[in-house]
């Protein structure tokens, strides 16, 4: 990996109301406006009201990066309690920033100055003060630090200046011109310190790739949604998904769509069921617990073969768990949750832009295989923030629909046995296409009956195996060396950033490794992962869940073996465990050799 030019952590830190979410994301989309590869993470509070630790952390490169770094360059403090437990993750020459003039006494150690390491460079200012006198209030102490760091790494104040505007763009013009007071206030002070850390913003990189948008995963998944042409959706609020409802709550009626915010999770899946089964593209979004709710409409929706698509943002489990904690633990429930034999299609894309991508590829899938797709991400890719560069083209938009041909004095076999497995689906109103849809078991008219059961049963199964290779869809993608390499790293979802960071500094060691992202679980592209296995002395399966659920999944299809690395931490996984267990794995594969050729104590 390419580690020259900008590569900067920003991490700011404070209680809820200081503002701490809102300088990051001015931040961010400052930094995404000058042509920055651009990737944020917000922490909240899990409390419901109160005043919780917020973090707000801003990688920005200028360079493709995958995870956040794990150590902060610029650390920002707009509340010691919640800040001084963070000061460890600041790296040697990195910048701790903090308020260095007191309105009242604290204890000893209770200031964060009491903690910088000698290592690390601290930048003490008169935030309050500064902000008092820029704007007459203290409430502008988080864009006075904001401004303070653009002028202390020499960024240019007018990107910073039009992100204010347009954040404040719906308050009285005087909100905005005070936050700008404030930031120039800032900015001044900064500029005007000596430097001592080597920390550098540089420039941005030259390629003209397009506007940068900034979009959260489930900001992406609406997006994508919208550029498909949903007409319905039903949603109940749930942590991590509800942003994606109140997306399309604002955005579909505007495009013509109907939106409803049902009385439950069960309500929310028997109407997108009803919807699919009446030909309107439609969607609902919901977490693990959600998803627990909807699985006998599930069911319903693979017996009787209608396309819908379900978005299940992951968190910590089981039961209410972890709301605001992001996890990896819901896979088994998605591909294999509900009664009986029900296969469904289940996507996991590994960042925003596969959010957006395969959102707007699900209602194809779904319509194309007549069953359920669930999109699975998780909190941590719900709430990330990345840089975008969208083409600019509707390359989602739904193709004219043809009514199935049916010859004259034959029945409508709703549910034919075809080659394909795949049967001529007529929508309410086609002409003399009347059928049964039900839960129950049924021959080709759709009529209720268990003679066809064994055959039934492989139709619903064996239609889903060319989803692997659905045009367009990148089911499953190596990187890293090509061919035998000692060591394989294998992942999904959002950890599959980690797992690249990893890779390739694994590399950078001399460590023989590539990785492979599996972003269809269900048909698993066996494959592929077959020939990926054949080319590793051993391969390492990171995720955030206890079971090891991916590992259990993919060693069960393929008869082989893996090493897990099973984290419930509660956030990101970190890239150095991912290393460590490369080097150890690597250290493993080549001891044999190292022996036969006389080595050793």
């Amino acid at each position: 990996m390419n580690k020259a030019g900008t590569d900067i952590q920003f991490a700011i830190c404070g209680s809820a109301g200081d503002g701490t979410i809102a300088a990051g994301d001015i931040m961010k989309r400052a930094a995404a406006a000058m042509g920055f590869h651009v990737i944020a993470f917000d922490v909240y509070p899990p409390e419901i009201r109160g005043f919780g630790k917020c973090i707000s952390r801003i990688r920005v490169s200028s360079e493709q990066a995958y995870s956040l770094k794990e150590q902060t360059d610029v650390f920002v403090s707009l509340n010691d309690g919640h800040a001084i437990p963070h000061v460890g993750e600041v790296r040697d020459c990195g910048a701790v920033i903090y308020d260095d003039h007191l309105i009242a006494p604290v204890p000893e150690g209770g200031h964060i100055s009491a903690h910088v390491r000698p290592a690390q460079i601290p930048y003490g200012l008169p935030i309050r003060q500064v902000s008092e006198q820029a704007t007459n209030s203290a409430r502008s102490r988080n864009i006075v630090v904001l401004g303070y760091v653009a002028g202390l790494l020499d960024m240019p104040p007018e990107p910073f200046h039009k992100v204010v505007n347009q954040k404040f763009a719906t308050k009285p013009p005087a909100v905005a011109e005070a936050n700008i007071k404030a930031f120039d206030a800032g900015f001044e002070v900064g500029r005007k310190v000596f430097r001592l850390d080597d920390v550098e913003v540089g420039s941005a990189p030259e390629a003209d790739r397009g506007e940068a948008v900034m979009m959260t995963g489930n900001g992406a998944i609406a997006r994508g949604f919208l550029e498909a042409g949903i007409q319905s959706y039903f949603g109940y609020p749930i942590t991590p998904a509800t942003s994606i409802m109140e997306r399309l709550a604002v955005e579909l009626p505007k495009a013509g769509g109907r939106f409803l915010q049902t009385e439950d999770e069960i309500s929310a899946i028997s109407a997108t069921i009803g919807a699919g089964f009446a030909g309107s593209r439609a969607a609902t979004a919901t977490s693990g617990p959600g998803l627990a709710l909807m699985t006998e409409m599930l069911g319903l929706g693979v017996m009787a073969e209608v396309p819908a698509v379900i978005v299940c943002s992951q968190r910590g489990g089981p039961s209410t768990g972890l709301p605001t904690k992001t996890e990896q633990s819901d896979l088994n429930l998605a591909v294999f949750g509900g009664s009986g034999d029900a296969p469904r299609i289940v996507i996991a894309p590994t960042n925003v832009e596969g959010c957006y991508r395969c959102a707007g590829m699900a209602f194809e899938i779904a319509e194309a295989f007549q069953v359920p797709v669930i999109l699975l991400i998780d909190l941590y890719l719900s709430n990330r923030y990345e840089t975008v560069f969208p083409s600019g083209r509707n390359v989602f938009a739904p193709k004219p629909r043809q009514a199935p041909e049916r010859r004259e004095g034959e029945e409508y076999k709703r549910f034919a046995l075809t080659e394909s497995h795949i049967s001529p689906r007529a929508l309410p109103g086609d002409p003399d296409m009347m059928y049964t849809a039900t839960g129950l078991e049924h021959n080709e008219l759709g009529k209720p009956g268990d003679v066809l059961h064994m055959k039934m049963n492989a139709k619903r199964h064996e239609k889903l195996k060319p989803a692997t290779r659905y045009p367009g869809l990148t089911t499953c993608k190596r990187f890293g060396a090509e061919g035998k390499v000692d060591v394989g790293i294998l992942g999904w979802g959002s950890t599959f950033g980690e797992i690249l960071e990893a890779m390739f500094e694994a590399q950078e060691e001399g460590i023989s490794c590539s990785a492979m992202k599996v972003v269809m679980l269900s048909p698993l592209p066996e494959e592929e992962l077959r020939a990926f296995f054949d080319d590793c002395e051993v391969v390492l399966v990171p995720e955030l869940n206890y079971q090891g659920q991916f590992a259990n999944l993919v060693s069960g299809a393929l008869g082989r073996p893996v090493v897990r690395l099973d984290r419930t931490c509660a956030t990101p996984m970190a890239v150095a465990d991912i290393l460590a267990e490369v080097r150890r794995l690597a250290s493993d594969v080549n001891e044999p050799a190292h022996a036969a050729a006389g080595g050793g104590a």
